[in-house]
């Protein structure tokens, strides 16, 4: 199967979004961890990688809207459906039981990773309930 114009901007995308979480990530990770940059400019530099991922999003976004073909694009949202009610469903639950003192309260970043892989999952639904899982 060959990539719609539209899967392959896509694709331009997330790797332009990947490669500046990575580098914005590991900046931050050293220069604020080091010490090296503290108060307003570690703020700034500590939204940057969020600044990437939220680029990740736009482009599943994009990817929505401009995909042309019907069935593709109601693949994508079973799979965005299914990775939204995973995530929420879990930072629920662990809300509340971090809210009573059962569990410790979670970091920021665990609900991205997670809506990522229960993507995946929705793409391996797809496949299981429709034969196809959209590449």
């Amino acid at each position: 199967m060959t990539l719609s114009a539209a899967r392959k901007r896509y694709t331009w995308r997330l790797a332009v979004s990947m490669a500046a979480f990575l580098i914005t990530f590991a900046f931050a990770e050293y220069l604020i961890d080091h010490r090296h940059v503290v108060g307003a400019g570690a703020v700034a530099l500590a939204l940057l990688p969020g600044l990437s991922v939220s680029a990740v999003f736009w482009a599943l976004g994009r990817l929505l809207v401009e995909e042309t073909d019907e069935y593709r694009r109601m693949l994508l949202v079973r799979e965005l459906l299914f990775a939204t009610g995973i995530t929420m469903t879990v930072v629920t639950v662990w809300g509340f039981l971090a809210e009573y003192h059962i569990v410790p309260p979670g970091h920021a970043v665990y609900p991205i990773w997670l809506f990522f892989f229960a993507q995946g999952i929705g793409g391996i639904v797809n496949k299981l309930t429709l034969g196809d899982a959209g590449c």
